[in-house]
């Protein structure tokens, strides 16, 4: 399990540089500014997580069985949250309405901060069983 987190945090971390460089280059003369800061806080929070993953991944104060509720509330929270505002910044290059899907933001950040909290818990836990 700890090589699929570490790995799910290269892949998101690489496709964070990749939608970032996109977003800046690529979407500059496509979309205002408002729209591209949009994008970027996506990106942002895609890289934060994927350095998250990668430390969890690595660390070995919890068992592993015990990191993966906290891995799959990530991955879940990443995809609804970064990937959604994706869409919708770039909602007006697109013939398909992504606001339809506008409610995946806001559960994206719901799952994020759970992991968070599921980790602080687990690791409180861990350290009055030892």
């Amino acid at each position: 399990m700890n090589k699929t987190i570490f790995v799910t945090g290269i892949f998101f971390g690489l496709t964070a540089v990749l939608l970032g460089a996109f977003g800046a280059h690529g979407l500059e003369n496509l979309l205002d500014g408002k729209a591209i800061s949009t994008f970027e806080t996506g990106v942002k929070y895609q890289m934060y997580h994927a350095l998250f993953l990668m430390i969890l991944g690595g660390f070995n104060l919890l068992v592993e069985e015990r990191k993966k509720a906290v891995y799959y509330l990530i991955v879940a929270g990443v995809i609804c949250f970064s990937f959604s505002i994706y869409l919708l910044s770039t909602n007006e290059l697109s013939i398909f309405d992504f606001k339809k899907i506008a409610l995946l933001t806001p559960i994206g950040g719901v799952l994020l901060v759970s992991g968070w909290i599921l980790l602080g818990i687990r690791v409180h836990k861990q350290n009055q069983s030892n």
